[in-house]
This record gives structure tokens, C-alpha cells and sequence, in this order.
């Protein structure tokens, strides 16, 4: 029978290792954690594949930590950032800690397998003074191994250079994890790939101090096949709160996947088995069938099989070409659920579709307007619109209320037409 470390290594899920003992040792229950920073009240995208983690760790009997940087968040990793990170002031990070620890408590199992554990490093760092975390902590690592971490060379060649707060980061993440050992019994941390310096500067704390083998392990970053970032779009950070994203803008950015990602990202955000995904691989030659099981499976993940329900929803009715029946009472369900712009009756009757479709971001310009009725992507309420002059009139507005635009059959906005 497999273990979770063939598993993750089959999914893409491993990077490195710091002992290949780990492969033996999770055999046995542990417990194993993951640092996440405030930087932000949602995570996003690229979060999952750590969160997936500790989820495949959990199904396996392991007990899985999400630890919250209520302190280092003050601080600002300085991995994989060519420049400081703007320091958040208490109460933003504070605001955002909360907004974590419900996703958290939303997302993790607590219902089958070791009970998941949330904890808050400014519970243990804050009770530190600066004399007391030097003389105790700081003593113990030494500039040269601490200067050849990836993250400080890449850092001190770059034309900002790096300040002695970031420098000291290593150092609080560090004695987190031999905090997590000692009170917990926590001794596996994982994280993507930029945070192995960060892991090990843990692993050597723990050993000088006469602990036992901490481990670590690390993830690839998840990227597209340009080598970018996934995790973003032309509007933002694809986030996991649907309060800054919308389980239908999420469900859609996941069904337009490139061909050449979708494969990669149902191994690493989806629970499919291996056959499965094959399975669906060999049948890609249907239109989107990947995208689609790929946009299923993370939405309800993230969101809920009610959010999924919701995303589904709002993709048949907002379908361009749709002959779902579009009203007032649908549109208004539908609302919270997609991009939306609110314009007076006079914005509206008597102005052409590419004006006011440059005025609520629809398109970038009136030319690309023009464009785009030309080449038969714009659409209003579902029908195609042909003439490059067509301007609205009252009869356009669905109930007096709602105008829904689209821009081929990926970009749909509602407008929704203000009261007096």
C-alpha cells in the first residue's frame, strides 16, 4: 500500500526533501505543519497546493497543523520577493488573521481523519522581548549559513538589497518550528519551494539545541506552462474568499485552463485518483471535459457543493447564446455571483453597446468594441449583436432592471440600471 509521500511524489507534489528517511517515518502517524502569513483576509490560488498538502497528510492519518503568522506577518517573508513586502500595521493584520482562521476552520476536515489544529505564532513569539529572543534564539545561527540561504543571496544582488528586518525572518520561523516540536510534537513542516531555506534554518535550530530529526519537505510552486504564476488574472489574485471572488468568477477561471495545465493542476488540486485523471486525459478531445471536472472538484473544495451549485448556475443562464429564460428574478439571484457595474436609465437608452461597454471594463477600448461585434463576440442578453452602431432602448432592459453584456463566451457583465 502506498504511502502519502508516494502519493504526493506521483501528484507532482514534491520538490525537496530534507531526509529521504521521511519516506519510512510517515508510515507512523505525525504531525506536520504549514506557515501561512496575513498578508491579505483571503488566500488564493497558489495556497491550495500547500493546503492540499496537509489534506492528503490528514487522509492519511496524519494531523495536520495551519499555523498563522500573526507575528512573522508583522515582519514580511522575504521569499520569492525581489522587494520588501509594505509592512501591515496591527489591526489590518489582526482583521486578516481572523479572516484565515474561519477559511481554515471552513476548508480543513474536522469532521473524519486527526482533528485538525490552528494555531496563531504571535501566541508564542509575542511573549519574546528583543534581548531575550536574541540571547536565546539569535545565538544559535551564524551569519555565514544564514547569509547562503537562497532568499538573502537572490535578495542582497538585487538593487534594494534586504533590510536586517527581513534578514531576521529565517530566525522567528525557525524557532516556530522547534516551538511546534517541543509544546506539540509537530515534526514535519512543508511549504512551496522558495521556503526551504526558511524549513532548514527550523531543522538546524532544533538540532543544536539536542532536539530530535525534524523534517522537511517543499512543493514546486505552482506555475503555468509559460513558466508564470497561476493564481492570477487580468482583473487580480484569483482569491479563495468569496467575498473578494465570487464562486462563479473562481468556477470560471478554472474552466478556461490552457490544455497544456489542466492534467497538472487535477494531480495537485483535486483528491481524483491517478486512474481517474488518466481516464479524463484520454477523453480530453471533448470539448472542456477536463476544465470542466477540473472547475467542479476545486470549486466544491473551496466552496461548497452550495457554491459549486451557485458557479453552475450562473454559467448556464449567463451563457452566451443561452436560451435559458433571462429575468429580473434570476438576474437578481445571480447578482452576488459575477461581475457587476450600476448605471442610471440615462447612461444607458440611446448610447451604443461599445460605449457603454468601455464604461464598465467590458472592453479596454472603443475600437476593441467595434472589433468585437465585427467578429461576432458581443452579445446582450444572450443574443448576438451584429451592428457596430447599435445603441440601447428601454425594451433592451430585462425588467427594467438588469442589461447583461458578454465579450465572447468567456467575459459576461450584469449592469444593473440604478433607481431614482
Amino acid at each position: 500500500m502506498k504511502n502519502v509521500i508516494d502519493v504526493l511524489a506521483e501528484r507532482g507534489f514534491l520538490d525537496q526533501m530534507t531526509h529521504e528517511e521521511l519516506r519510512e517515518r510517515v508510515n507512523r502517524p505525525i504531525k506536520v505543519y504549514v506557515g501561512f502569513d496575513p498578508t491579505a483576509d483571503s488566500l488564493h490560488l497558489g495556497n491550495l497546493v500547500p493546503i492540499m498538502g496537509l489534506a492528503w497528510f490528514q487522509k492519511f492519518g496524519h494531523t495536520p497543523f495551519a499555523i498563522l503568522g500573526g507575528a512573522t506577518g508583522l515582519i514580511g517573508d522575504p521569499s520569492g520577493k525581489s522587494q520588501e513586502r509594505n509592512l501591515l500595521d496591527e489591526k489590518t493584520l489582526q482583521h486578516n488573521v481572523r479572516c484565515l482562521e474561519a477559511f481554515f476552520k471552513k476548508i480543513l476536515d474536522f469532521a473524519q481523519g486527526p482533528r485538525p489544529v490552528i494555531l496563531n505564532n504571535n501566541d508564542w513569539l509575542g511573549k519574546f522581548s528583543l534581548v531575550d529572543f536574541l540571547r536565546d534564539v539569535g545565538k544559535h545561527f551564524r551569519i555565514g549559513p544564514m547569509m547562503a540561504k537562497e532568499m538573502v543571496r537572490t535578495r542582497l544582488q538585487s538593487e534594494e538589497g534586504m533590510s536586517f528586518t527581513e534578514f531576521s525572518y529565517q530566525l522567528l520561523q525557525g524557532y516556530d518550528f522547534y516551538h511546534l516540536c517541543k509544546e506539540h510534537g509537530v515534526t514535519l513542516q512543508m511549504g512551496a519551494s522558495d521556503q526551504w531555506g526558511n524549513i532548514t534554518a527550523g531543522t538546524e535550530f532544533n538540532r543544536k539545541l539536542g532536539g530530535e530529526t525534524l523534517f522537511g519537505l517543499t512543493f514546486p510552486l505552482l506555475t503555468r506552462s509559460d513558466g508564470k504564476k497561476f493564481g492570477k488574472s487580468e482583473e487580480g489574485a484569483i482569491w479563495l474568499s468569496p467575498d473578494k471572488l465570487s464562486p462563479y468568477q473562481f468556477y470560471q477561471y478554472l474552466i478556461r485552463v490552457p490544455d497544456a495545465d489542466v492534467i497538472k493542476l487535477l494531480k495537485m488540486l483535486t483528491f481524483l485518483s491517478m486512474d481517474e485523471i488518466r481516464a479524463i486525459e484520454a477523453g480530453m478531445n471533448i470539448a472542456n471535459s477536463a476544465q470542466r471536472r477540473l472547475a467542479e472538484e476545486v470549486t466544491r473544495f473551496v466552496h461548497g457543493e452550495e457554491g459549486l451549485q451557485a458557479a453552475q448556475k450562473v454559467t448556464e443562464s449567463m451563457a452566451p447564446g443561452s436560451e435559458a429564460k433571462l429575468n429580473s428574478a434570476v438576474l437578481k439571484e445571480l447578482a452576488d455571483d459575477m461581475p457587476s457595474a450600476e448605471l442610471s436609465l440615462s447612461e444607458v437608452v440611446g448610447q451604443k453597446f461599445v460605449d457603454v461597454a468601455v464604461k464598465v471594463g467590458l472592453v479596454p477600448s472603443k475600437s476593441e468594441g467595434s472589433k468585437l461585434i465585427k467578429n461576432g463576440g458581443a452579445y446582450l442578453n444572450n443574443e448576438r449583436i451584429n451592428d457596430p452602431a447599435f445603441a440601447f432602448s428601454a425594451k433592451d432592459i430585462i425588467d427594467h432592471s438588469f442589461l447583461l453584456l458578454s465579450a465572447g463566451k468567456k467575459k459576461r457583465l450584469l449592469i444593473k440600471i440604478a433607481k431614482n
